[in-house]
């Protein structure tokens, strides 16, 4: 073989050499998630609520389907404290790689709104709604305010005492707003621990409506101690086919007690399609759809992203206006 022969062999097993270590630097350098099939590591679900609470229970009965959905491990990681602050500042340390999602209700978004987090309102990214548990006005049931006609007429003369939970929260937010749209005196409002004691007080006679959830006080409307007057939505809801909602009467007030999934900006694309999808399918699921039952929500309680999104933005939007007007923001 001459010299020029194995000069060009050389030459060309030199150039497959280069060839090939150039490639192998270009893959290693891609990041992580443009090589990994997405989820391939465990999926932590941030929590500002105790073992037990309402929005723990909620997130553990999704993840009981999520996990087969998203062929992942997933666990619930509790950052109490702060109203949300606390969990928020854990899932803003992490990668905004998808593998880090929260669990949220209205006061997280009061949160952000005090400036107590380090999240702007354009860094939640929704993925699906979980629940969606409509506010209602209820009175005594011996009260002489027989309807919601009869409240508002009530209340252009003098402001009623309302009982809600916390100051500053979406029971505070939710009295402001409907006397304000409604045209009515502002409420004399009275927070209290929690619905046992709205309940409680509102029987008592020590306020005169209260602000519940059906699931707080549905014995006691059915016992006939409690009337349910006007639910906060934009559709009756089924165990209560006679009580009006705000929206018929034309009242733009809203509220519910919500709760749902989100990450932050910056999770690719892909990745958020397929955590919808599969947090959406595993609420849809017999044993997710048996637990809304059971705490007497409809499945209008789950939605899509974009309904989600839209849902938040409202939430948020309503939430500053009254703390704005109550004094409690500048």
């Amino acid at each position: 073989m001459s010299s020029d022969t194995i000069s060009r062999s050389t030459s060309r097993r030199a150039l497959g050499y280069a060839v090939c270590a150039a490639l192998f630097f270009v893959v290693t350098a891609l990041p992580a998630y443009a090589q990994d099939k997405f989820p391939s590591e465990t999926i932590e679900v941030v929590t500002h609520a105790g073992a037990g609470g309402g929005t723990d229970i909620t997130t553990r009965m999704m993840l009981l389907r999520a996990r087969r959905e998203l062929k992942a491990d997933m666990v619930v990681v509790s950052k109490k404290g702060g109203g949300g602050a606390n969990a928020m500042n854990y899932i803003n340390s992490r990668p905004r790689d998808g593998y880090t999602i929260m669990t949220i209700t209205p006061t997280h978004l009061l949160t952000i709104a005090r400036g107590k987090s380090p999240l702007k309102l354009e860094d939640l990214v929704g993925i699906a709604r979980a629940t969606d548990d409509p506010q209602l006005l209820m009175v005594k049931g011996d009260s002489p305010m027989k309807s919601i006609q009869d409240l508002i007429k009530e209340a252009k003369t003098r402001s009623l005492r309302f009982g809600g939970t916390q100051v500053g929260a979406i029971d505070q937010i939710t009295s402001f707003t409907f006397a304000k749209r409604a045209g009515i005196k502002n409420p004399n409002y009275i927070p209290y621990k929690g619905g046992g004691d709205i309940v409680t007080n509102l029987i008592g006679g020590d306020i005169e409506v209260g602000v519940l959830n059906l699931s707080e006080a549905e014995s006691q409307i059915d016992a006939g101690e409690i009337r349910p007057l006007v639910v906060l939505a934009k559709k009756r809801m089924a165990p209560l086919p006679n009580v009006p909602t705000s929206v018929e009467l034309g009242i733009n007030a809203v509220f519910s007690t919500v709760r749902g999934f989100v990450t932050l900006k910056g999770v690719p694309e892909d990745r958020l399609k397929v955590l919808e999808k599969g947090v959406l399918n595993s609420m849809n699921h017999k044993v997710y759809q048996s637990y809304l039952k059971t705490a007497g929500l409809t499945p209008e309680s789950i939605v899509n992203s974009k309904e989600w999104n839209e849902q938040i933005q409202v939430l948020y939007k309503d939430g500053v206006e009254a703390l704005t007007d109550l004094g409690m923001l500048k």
